[in-house]
């Protein structure tokens, strides 16, 4: 949850008497593995803190440990579920974005009257449900391609960072996700948040490769850059690799003549 909504959220509770608190736990480039979820249910269960799992990269895992969904860990330990809510979408395990179809699904009855009440402001079309839903009930479709989809995920995610550490960019091990992070500090003169924003300029508009500072994930190391690895042909990854490459030479060449 970015640090903006965090603001809402505490403005609309301070007008309403409510202090609201929110911590966001994840794992970057990675999904979480079952004892840290163990530990976060029992943690809110013990406080009594509502925990909302976002759920919406479930079928993302290219490599193990795969995915662990939250009921499943509820499933192992003693807990207040009323405390449980799960939100999912179809807009990245199965590439749909422009349906805008989510789910919310909660343990609790006063949440899910809540949002069936609000539904009513962002409904689904029959037509949009028809098909989503016949689409969900062909089981061999829909196991067919999570495993293809897993598969050149997979394959992008290697070829991807083979190519960058050719030219000396490491990355976080990732097993899931459609993006990674990228350590680019060897092409920082200095490890500043200017000097992080000088190459982010430089990368979008000389470049003309689209990728996120760290900072703008409120990220406390200056280095690390995100990118979408699954967006994209194999065409148009070799051009980026070879656009990577280039901009590292010239870096280094800059550096070196500064030096």
């Amino acid at each position: 949850m970015s640090r903006e909504i965090d603001n809402d959220l505490d403005v609309l509770g301070r007008r309403n008497g409510v202090q609201s608190n929110w911590q966001d736990v994840y794992e970057p480039s990675k999904l979480v593995a079952r004892e840290t979820l163990r530990i976060i249910v029992s943690f809110i269960n013990e406080k009594n803190i509502h925990l909302v799992a976002d759920e919406i990269y479930a079928a993302t895992a290219f490599n193990q440990p795969g995915f662990i969904s939250i009921p499943e860990i509820i499933e192992e330990i003693d807990c207040n579920r009323d405390l449980i809510h799960i939100v999912y979408s179809l807009s990245k395990d199965m590439g749909f974005p422009g349906f805008r179809v989510g789910i919310v699904y909660s343990y609790n009855d006063a949440m899910t009257s809540c949002a069936r009440k609000m539904s009513s402001f962002g409904l689904v079309s029959t037509q949009t449900q028809h098909m989503i839903a016949s689409m969900l009930l062909d089981d061999i479709f829909v196991e067919k391609f999570i495993a293809k989809s897993a598969e050149r995920l997979a394959k992008r995610h290697e070829l991807f960072t083979k190519g960058l550490a050719q030219v000396g960019i490491g990355s976080l091990k990732s097993n899931a996700w459609l993006f990674f992070w990228i350590d680019l500090r060897r092409l920082l003169e200095d490890s500043t948040f200017e000097f992080e924003m000088a190459l982010w300029r430089v990368i979008i508009h000389d470049v003309k490769l689209n990728v996120s500072p760290g900072s703008s994930f409120h990220c406390s190391e200056l280095r690390w850059f995100n990118v979408c690895f699954a967006n994209m042909d194999d065409e148009t990854m070799r051009v980026a690799l070879r656009r990577i490459r280039r901009l590292c030479d010239c870096q280094d060449a800059m550096l070196a003549k500064q030096s």
